[in-house]
């Protein structure tokens, strides 16, 4: 008797069946905290201090949190609506063809986020097991992580969140930053620097920007995982709890930790703590959801413009690269990176709130998404164009003023005048 091993099936563009919309607000809430925490966010807080002080950087971090899980959360609810990916969802919004761009935008940030999760595992990893293979060390430990999120990728999100995340990953990642938290807000020096002026070298409103701009990376994700949900309400509220709780909690804890350690390394800071290595495998384990996530969704998101190529040969392929990539760009790049990913999708999601909520407000058909989307819709086109260059002149010239919320409200509100000129649809 042969032994048969099936390939987990693969869901595609169309609607997830009734069946298989299982998913409710604890199943959402460890999935969006589990891709909210890790080692790349806590680097991002890095980025707030010492431009702002600790106590700004920790209410940068719980204002522009909650902001961004707002909107992430509300990209996600036509997708648990309809039961489609967020590339489909937005083809009522923005035609069938106008969807490409953005499609291939999604693609390049998606293939960006795989490689930076591989180079900081990578790193993470040589740092606990020591240089055994002198200066390959690091890239050995890059392909081992790339193989494990190519076969999370493959298994798919369903059992990834049930049989993974929910039993082991988000328990350890739990354990552990409450241990590093607990160090570190116990050392008096971080009390002492709560208050400590900072070096104003970074607007306020700019921090902001650099927080908000990790929950919008996965806006043109959310509802390839919240297709699965019960009902829109149950996925809306357990991704909004579960990123604002993760996001703050690493931002927030990511800027202490170079007060209390004085290394703007992650990797160094966490390692220097007392049981600082055990706490960082314990996250290393949970980082690889994210790089799972990024893998998956770029596969879902080509099939968007290719609906019949398979999702593991897209997987296979953003993997390669991811490794590759990861072996020779630098970290520091991906302060830029979280800017221009804003810039991006802060207006695109913009377009699709004002179209979804305001102007069509909740009344799409499933149709709508395939043979009755239209090929192109300037509208909405024209908006979010406009919307991300006013995302772009802010940060380049006026930063203090933050680029986020104005390159959001102008592209939701030039769609809604632009509708309404053309009939609404």
């Amino acid at each position: 008797m042969k032994l048969k091993i099936k390939a987990p099936p693969e869901w595609g563009i169309t609607p997830i069946p009734e069946n298989l919309r299982i998913l409710g607000i604890f199943d959402y809430f460890v999935l969006w905290f589990s891709l909210g925490v890790g080692l790349l966010v806590f680097q991002a807080g890095t980025f707030l201090v010492p431009g702002l002080s600790l106590f700004e950087a920790l209410i940068a971090s719980l204002i522009g949190s909650i902001i961004g899980s707002l909107f992430l959360s509300l990209a996600g609810v036509i997708g648990s609506r309809y039961g489609i990916p967020t590339m489909v969802s937005l083809r009522a919004t923005f035609g069938r063809v106008g969807t490409y761009l953005p499609t291939v935008l999604n693609v390049i940030q998606l293939v960006g986020w795989t490689a930076f999760e591989f180079m900081v595992m990578g790193n993470a990893a040589a740092a606990i097991s020591g240089n055994f293979l002198g200066e390959f060390t690091t890239v050995f430990w890059i392909i081992i992580v790339a193989i494990w999120c190519w076969l999370m990728a493959v298994f798919g999100p369903l059992a990834i969140i049930r049989q993974y995340l929910e039993k082991i990953s988000v328990w350890l990642v739990l354990i552990s930053t409450i241990w590093i938290s607990a160090v570190i807000f116990s050392s008096p020096n971080v009390f002492q620097q709560l208050w400590v002026k900072g070096e104003n070298t970074i607007p306020f409103l700019y921090a902001l920007d650099l927080v908000i701009a990790m929950p919008i990376s996965w806006m043109p994700l959310a509802s390839d995982y919240n297709r699965f949900a019960i009902k829109p309400s149950k996925s809306f509220l357990g991704t909004f709890l579960g990123y604002t709780v993760a996001n703050t909690w690493f931002y927030g804890l990511g800027s202490a930790l170079v007060i209390a350690t004085g290394h703007s390394d992650v990797v160094k800071a966490i390692s220097s703590i007392f049981f600082g290595f055990l706490a960082l495998l314990f996250i290393l384990v949970d980082e690889t959801d994210n790089a799972f996530a990024d893998i998956y969704s770029t596969a879902v998101s080509v099939q968007n413009i290719f609906p019949k190529l398979k999702q593991w040969k897209t997987s296979t392929i953003v993997t390669i690269i991811g490794i590759v990539l990861a072996a020779i760009v630098p970290l520091a790049e991906y302060e830029y990176f979280l800017l221009m990913i804003g810039a991006f999708f802060v207006p695109l999601f913009g377009v699709l709130i004002s179209d979804y909520f305001v102007v069509i407000r909740g009344h799409y058909e499933v149709d709508d998404f395939y043979e009755k989307a239209k090929l192109i819709r300037l509208d909405a086109i024209v908006s979010w164009v406009i919307g991300a260059i006013v995302y772009f002149l802010i940060v380049s010239f006026i930063p203090e003023i933050g680029s986020s919320l104005p390159s959001l409200l102008s592209a939701i509100l030039i769609h809604y005048l632009l509708a309404k000129l053309t009939g609404g649809r």
